[in-house]
């Protein structure tokens, strides 16, 4: 059974928050304190005997890509640590916690943001999209997403990490035609 990239990343994220707490850990504790976050990621109950088969083989691909490390501590044990990228991964979910701030009046303009994500980045262009659903971003197509309020410094932030900065662009509009919809989601009304 294949797991999403949404749950994946989810699971990442369980990780990288548990490291990020504890520091370095043996193999055999990630795991535990994985599988208490993870019950709110996985709920099926045919995924639930997968949860430790989920966690190590995201480990594998997370210290393939550098998040992490493995070696060995005094006692002869398997450890994790968190890289400096591991790190910096860490604080890009910090975003997930943050919204972008709604300002008192709405300023009458759109801010949209355009990609065009290569093929073999599809990884990287699905996770875009989640971060742009998550942050309240409505999608007018695929790769063309909008958002009523100011929010040039976290784009910025994810472009940064994604290293995506030329295939991203960021525009301010001042109308968008056929709009009501919009205004209604947003509760510009």
């Amino acid at each position: 059974m294949k797991m999403t990239v949404e749950r994946r990343t989810r699971v990442k994220q369980a990780v990288l928050a548990t490291l990020g707490i504890v520091g370095v850990v043996t193999l055999a504790v990630v795991a535990p304190n994985c599988v208490q976050l993870l019950k709110y990621v996985i709920k099926s109950p045919s995924q639930r005997a997968n949860r430790h088969y989920y966690i190590k083989s995201v480990a594998r691909r997370m210290a393939k890509n550098g998040l992490v490390s493995f070696g060995k501590n005094n006692r002869g044990q398997t450890v994790v640590r968190l890289t400096d990228q591991g790190r910096k991964e860490l604080k890009l979910y910090g975003l997930g916690t943050q919204t972008i701030s709604k300002p008192r009046r709405w300023d009458g303009k759109y801010r949209l943001i355009i990609f065009d994500i290569k093929e073999w980045k599809r990884g990287v262009r699905d996770e875009l999209r989640g971060w742009l659903k998550q942050l309240g971003f409505l999608p007018l197509q695929r790769s063309v997403w909008v958002h009523p309020y100011e929010c040039r410094q976290v784009i910025v932030l994810l472009k940064a990490h994604f290293k995506i900065g030329r295939e991203v662009l960021y525009i301010t509009a001042d109308e968008i035609e056929n709009d009501r919809w919009l205004r209604r989601e947003f509760g510009l009304d």
